[in-house]
């Protein structure tokens, strides 16, 4: 199981978001240069997060984007689903009833059906674990992480980036 890198790039870009006044946004050269990417790489990972309602995008000379929700309103959940889609991760091939009964010619009744499928229950219900959990971490709890752990010198080196770039 790995989710892309998307994932990672779209959470930094929306902590990166978190303070940007009402009326202004960052552009997408500002965040990419940043974060060491390339802007069309990054433009594709913002508009997934555009297209869920999660960033908006502004047009114009000094457009760019800007979250679109408040921080606490946005799950990292919610930005894996925007990014990666919602097929679950475990994909049941009824291998039992494809290979097992292949040569006796009968139909595994547990696997004719995949919610009947003992393997396919459990990973659904695993996966949904860990949804749940990605449902109760927000961008407002990341950034009071990052504000707690990084050192004050970096926090201020990216503020100061934006800033002067706006």
């Amino acid at each position: 199981m790995k989710y892309s890198v998307m994932v990672e790039y779209a959470l930094h870009s929306l902590v990166y978001l978190i303070d940007v006044p009402k009326n202004e946004s960052i552009g997408i050269k500002d965040l990419s240069e940043f974060q060491g990417l390339s802007e069309t790489y990054l433009s594709k990972v913002l508009g997934k997060l555009s297209k869920e309602g999660i960033v908006s995008s502004v047009s114009g000379v000094k457009g760019g984007y800007r979250l679109n929700r408040k921080p606490e309103d946005i799950t990292f959940w919610d930005v894996v689903r925007a990014v990666e889609g919602e097929d679950p991760i475990f994909q049941c091939k009824n291998i039992k009833a494809n290979f097992a009964y292949q040569n006796k010619k009968q139909k595994c009744e547990s696997c004719s059906s995949q919610s009947n499928c003992t393997i396919n229950s459990v990973m659904l219900e695993a996966e949904e674990h860990m949804r749940n959990y990605l449902r109760s971490k927000t961008i407002a709890w990341l950034e009071e992480e990052l504000l707690r752990t990084l050192p004050k010198e970096q926090i201020e080196e990216a503020k100061n980036f934006f800033k002067k770039t706006n």
